[in-house]
């Protein structure tokens, strides 16, 4: 690729017939050309599109448009400087190193208009992006993408330098950047492991910041931080659960409140066998009905769910409009069921057991 641009430039920019003077007033006619040209392009920048820019309600176009301005004005005058040395060939000699540094140049130019530009993207464009969402992950992973994206810019611009324009051969650094990434790799596979379950956590959205969940060893809280590494989940207990991120994105979990926070709450009822099975059902119904946190739609209900061992179980469903209510919905329900009771008489049967003790005379043989 190098031998191909060296031979167009070479063919494109051989020394032209002419006597030195004539070569050196078009010389000079080329640099003033390039300075005028790069006069004009300054002065579109600043009256047309920095004008614009202006007008907008947001910062950031009149960032992006300074730190494109001065790198194109500089850009031209140092391609019609380029071009004005060829043409005087006052300089064969060192006419090589001459192009090389000043292409080397450029492309640095380049670079820290890259850089400027990144660093306006991730300070006045992204951070308004990642308010708008409820997870902190993305507010932490701005600063590191930030510079990543700074590193990805000055290695591929230095690559870049050295094989377009020093003809180097870069594949052995390509070689030792491969095993440095192994290396470092294998030393941080635990922070890496949490830092991709942290993306994965974002990008998936399987909770938020404010949801109620039940992790799969059976803890349940509300979640207070998605960060890189960790997820912080604030239990009933008002005790903070710090979990990697590479263990919550690979485990159960169960979400309370999203995609809607109403919830079925399920409470067992146990009445004594002979009660009147209409009556328990009546007394029940009327009793969540009368709930003030017990929802109208979708409607509760009560159901003999089966024979127990002691008792006739009764099943009572209720939605309510929150989860964070479920344990006072419970409390509140069972305090009306003890009170209705008894009124109606009916009976909450403790568990018994029936014992039959044979006679030790009447088990021993004659």
């Amino acid at each position: 690729m190098n031998d191909t641009i060296s031979l167009y430039l070479n063919n494109a920019l051989s020394t032209p017939a002419g006597s030195f003077e004539s070569r050196l007033a078009m010389a000079l006619l080329i640099l003033f050309s390039s300075i005028v040209i790069a006069a004009i392009v300054d002065l579109i920048f600043k009256r047309v599109f920095m004008y614009y820019a202006s007008k907008t309600r947001f910062e950031f176009d009149d960032l992006i448009v300074a730190a494109l301005r001065k790198p194109l004005y500089l850009t031209v005058i140092f391609t019609g400087m380029f071009f004005s040395l060829h043409y005087t060939n006052l300089t064969t000699k060192y006419i090589y190193i001459l192009d090389r540094i000043g292409l080397t140049s450029l492309f640095v130019l380049w670079i820290i208009a890259l850089l400027r530009i990144n660093k306006i993207l991730f300070e006045n464009i992204f951070p308004h992006l990642t308010r708008r969402t409820e997870t902190q992950v993305d507010d932490e992973l701005l600063p590191l993408l930030k510079g990543l994206l700074n590193v990805v810019i000055v290695f591929i611009g230095i690559l870049a330098i050295l094989n377009v324009v020093w003809g180097i051969n870069v594949t052995p650094l390509f070689a030792s950047a491969g095993i440095a990434g192994l290396a470092v790799a294998f030393a941080a596979q635990d922070s890496i492991a949490q830092l991709f379950g942290g993306i994965s956590i974002y990008f998936d959205q399987p909770f938020k910041k404010g949801d109620r969940i039940e992790l799969e060893s059976g803890e349940v809280g509300i979640v207070h931080e998605v960060g890189i590494r960790t997820t912080r989940i604030m239990n009933l207990y008002n005790n903070m659960i710090i979990i990697p991120n590479s263990i919550i994105a690979n485990s159960k979990v169960i979400n309370y409140t999203s995609p809607q926070s109403n919830m079925i709450v399920k409470m067992t009822m146990g009445v004594a066998y002979g009660s009147d099975v209409e009556k328990v059902r009546g007394v029940l119904y009327n009793i969540i009905k009368s709930t003030d946190l017990v929802l109208e739609e979708p409607a509760p209900s009560v159901r003999l769910n089966e024979y127990g061992d002691s008792s006739l179980d009764f099943g009572l469903y209720m939605w309510i409009k929150s989860p964070s209510d479920k344990i006072k919905i419970i409390d509140m329900v069972n305090s009306r069921i003890a009170e209705e009771f008894a009124k109606e008489g009916i009976e909450i049967p403790f568990p018994t057991r029936t014992l039959f003790i044979r006679n030790q005379e009447e088990t021993t043989p004659n």
